[in-house]
């Protein structure tokens, strides 16, 4: 798949991520979009990606011409479409899809991959109003894919499996860290891991015991750098089945079950503090916030680069 052009439909921040990503990588990209305003900011977008990448030294500048200039971006279907893997990238709206993927599919070459990079919908949902369901493939980022390699890859039941083994190869090209579900489920696995933490968080808050700050702190001076270097269930086993057993044993009964917690971020989203958008949410999001989390973005893509190989 060394010489395939990858073609992505959308051209929102996950879209531009992926496309970069792969031009980063040396593969031809092309970005469609019908809407023109966010077509013309596809250079300034990629450009920003590249220039975090320089800040971290992780890439050298003198590339930055040659990664942007294989990034083509079109209104018309029919070029993109040309693509030899195509990974639809627009809003998680279902209908949007549908329409999408109906009048995409007839232009695509025979031997296309067409993916999506859905975060919530499952493969054989979106597959029902496609013609050839063997070709079809979820190929889920993570935001922002330079800085966070995971893409989830969950074929459907009716998927190729040559498409999973060839998707999956191709984003270990790109420099991502791929891992392949043995079958879909709602959320995927990261999605699962990260509200199951949410959830607890979010009663931690709710209940008085400690507030957002204190929440964070602890996650990331403790789990956050653990979970760096071993997963949970390696973390279990490291820590002996028997104790954590009975740990749990006692813990677990303890742990919020329920959605009710939602109302803590119900009541933030009803006053208009959606976070980093409205300047507020569990935080307040002034300079010197977007600096320390700026700070650690940077710390994140030094690591990246470690486990992936340097952007050349």
């Amino acid at each position: 798949m060394n010489q395939i052009t990858i073609g992505v439909v959308g051209s929102g921040l996950m879209g531009v991520g992926i496309a970069t990503q792969a031009a980063l990588h040396g593969y031809p990209t092309i970005v469609h979009d019908i809407d023109a305003t966010r077509l013309a900011s596809v250079g300034a977008k990629a450009e920003a990606i590249l220039d975090e990448l320089i800040d971290a030294g992780v890439f050298n500048a003198d590339g930055k011409r040659d990664v942007l200039a294989r990034i083509e971006t079109t209104d018309q279907l029919e070029r993109v479409a040309t693509a030899g893997f195509i990974v639809e990238a627009i809003p998680e709206v279902l209908e949007l899809k549908n329409r999408t993927y109906r009048a995409l599919e007839p232009l695509l070459r025979d031997d296309a991959i067409f993916a999506s990079n859905t975060s919530g919908f499952p493969p054989d949902l979106l597959a029902q109003v496609l013609q050839n369901k063997a070709r079809f493939v979820i190929a889920h980022f993570w935001n922002p894919p330079h800085t966070i390699p995971l893409v989830e890859v969950v074929p459907g039941t009716a998927t190729d499996p040559d498409v999973t083994r060839r998707t999956a190869e191709l984003m270990t090209a790109i420099g991502m860290e791929p891992v392949v579900l043995t079958k879909a489920i709602p959320g995927f696995v990261g999605n699962r891991l990260q509200f199951a933490v949410l959830r607890e968080a979010l009663a931690i808050v709710r209940s008085g015991a400690a507030t957002p700050q204190v929440v964070d702190a602890v996650m990331k001076a403790s789990l956050g750098r653990r979970y760096g270097m071993v997963g949970p269930l390696e973390s279990a086993d490291l820590g002996g089945l028997d104790t954590l057993l009975d740990i749990g044993s006692h813990l677990m009964p303890e742990l919020a079950k329920d959605e009710d917690v939602l109302q803590l971020m119900r009541e933030h989203v009803q006053n208009g503090r959606v976070g980093v958008r409205s300047g507020q949410g569990f935080y307040e999001w002034d300079d010197a916030q977007h600096a320390r989390v700026k700070a650690g973005r940077k710390r994140l893509i030094h690591h990246t680069a470690k486990k992936t190989g340097k952007h050349s």
